[in-house]
């Protein structure tokens, strides 16, 4: 096996060897602990991405490790449907007890995307219905069947979703929303939900899913009652309600599922990224009596439910519950009041919104007009250069939002103040260096 032992062997070999569709932060990593990452050339970086919101307990983080390598000398695969083990059964009867209400049945599988498309079967075996509602800017995955479900279509382009009884509503964004034109914003936004149902289906609706709290779309907080609302339009029409909870869930956003702080028990809860904290690992979880709705093949994955991933992730959560999920509550009320701070004092951030470690600041030009003529212009230029400035300074944040204008502060549930503070500085020196 070719070795790589410097920043432009690694950037050259993905460039020759991976398929061109990788976006680079420019920082390639050789190890990680905790909040910081390492490059070849021995650089250390504060991350405040957490590879996307995955890395919840900490990069290499002790306990978590020490759990997969255990596992890794008794047995690494044996397909989790054929063979009963363990760790899974055992995370699984974790989960039963994490997840809001009566949500007890889990079905394993390896990524995000896999269990937003499993929770979709498992909807339409259920209700006996094919169709479903989903949310404009939202997003659920990148294979032809979640890509239906996404409502990018920059994502979508020269390629055809395979779900075709899919609809799409307005998302909850009271900042570009041209119906609050800024605020405020309240649960009546999601009557755009009923409306769709009304005139983009045929009476044979599935599901409604949403995220909690719209990641891709650029942090997108929805206000207090509009999932609550969302929740009693889908049981209105018979559907369920899937709560995409893959980027919200395991403590990201102050509690353990942000459907929690929402007061809502979604009927399927879809998980991963920080589920086992880097390790390949998705589930979708429900009650009994929708689980029971599948019969043997209707569906199944190889490495779903790996025992490896399964023992990492059940040491992931015993290092959630032991304080991180209240810690990043409480980060999250005084980045409400340092973000608050920066919205204040800088003309090109038009909002800064999140709950607990989740975070987007929303960067704009303030002497134009948005799309539709809400708010400002977006500015995704001026994004890229403030990603790039706080690289330079040895800071890892990420770049999103519908349109790729929002800096995304996602980091381990583990840091500390003083790292935060010193990314928010950084972020301030940042705007300055570039506006």
């Amino acid at each position: 096996m070719a070795e790589h032992r410097s920043n432009d062997d690694v950037t050259a070999a993905y460039e020759e060897y991976l398929m061109p569709i990788w976006k680079s932060l420019d920082v390639p990593v050789e190890r990680a602990d905790g909040c910081t990452l390492v490059d070849y050339d021995g650089t250390e970086y504060l991350d405040v991405f957490s590879g996307i919101a995955v890395t919840n307990a900490g990069h290499t983080n002790e306990a978590v490790v020490e759990a997969a390598k255990a596992q890794l000398d008794e047995f690494v695969h044996g397909c989790t449907y054929v063979h009963p083990h363990g760790p899974a059964a055992a995370l699984a009867e974790r989960i039963a007890g994490l997840t809001p209400g009566n949500l007890k049945q889990s079905f394993f599988c390896n990524s995000g995307t896999e269990a937003v498309e499993g929770a979709v079967k498992l909807a339409r075996k259920y209700t006996g219905s094919k169709e479903v509602v989903a949310l404009e800017m939202g997003f659920h995955g990148r294979t032809l069947g979640s890509l239906a479900l996404t409502g990018n279509s920059s994502y979508k382009r020269g390629m055809a979703p395979t779900l075709n009884d899919v609809a799409h509503a307005a998302p909850p964004y009271a900042y570009r929303c041209s119906r609050c034109d800024g605020g405020p914003c309240d649960e009546s936004c999601a009557d755009d939900v009923e409306r769709v149902v009304a005139s983009h289906t045929s009476g044979d609706l599935a599901a409604v899913v949403v995220e909690p709290v719209m990641g891709e779309a650029g942090m997108v907080v929805p206000p207090e009652g509009w999932l609550a609302r969302v929740e009693a339009i889908a049981h209105d029409h018979d559907a369920l309600l899937i709560c995409d909870e893959v980027q919200t869930g395991y403590g990201r956003t102050g509690t353990m599922f942000a459907s929690e702080r929402f007061d809502v028990t979604p009927d399927i809860l879809t998980q991963a990224k920080g589920i086992a904290n880097g390790l390949p690992l998705g589930a979708f979880t429900a009650s009994a009596e929708v689980a029971n709705a599948f019969e043997a093949g209707d569906h199944l994955s190889t490495f779903g439910g790996n025992p490896v991933a399964c023992a990492a992730a059940l040491a992931t959560i015993d290092e959630l519950e032991g304080g991180l999920v209240d810690d990043a509550r409480e980060h999250g009320e005084w980045l409400r009041e340092e973000l608050g701070a920066v919205e204040e004092a800088y003309d090109v951030v038009g909002e800064a919104r999140g709950l607990g470690l989740m975070w987007g600041v929303e960067l704009v030009d303030p002497s134009e007009t948005g799309p539709q003529g809400v708010s400002a212009a977006p500015d995704p230029d001026l994004a890229r250069a403030v990603s790039d400035h706080l690289r330079d300074a040895n800071v890892v944040m990420g770049v999103g939002g519908f349109y790729k204008n929002v800096m995304r502060l996602q980091p381990p549930l583990t840091i500390e103040r003083s790292q935060l503070q010193r990314a928010i500085d950084a972020l301030r020196d940042a705007l300055d260096a570039t506006t």
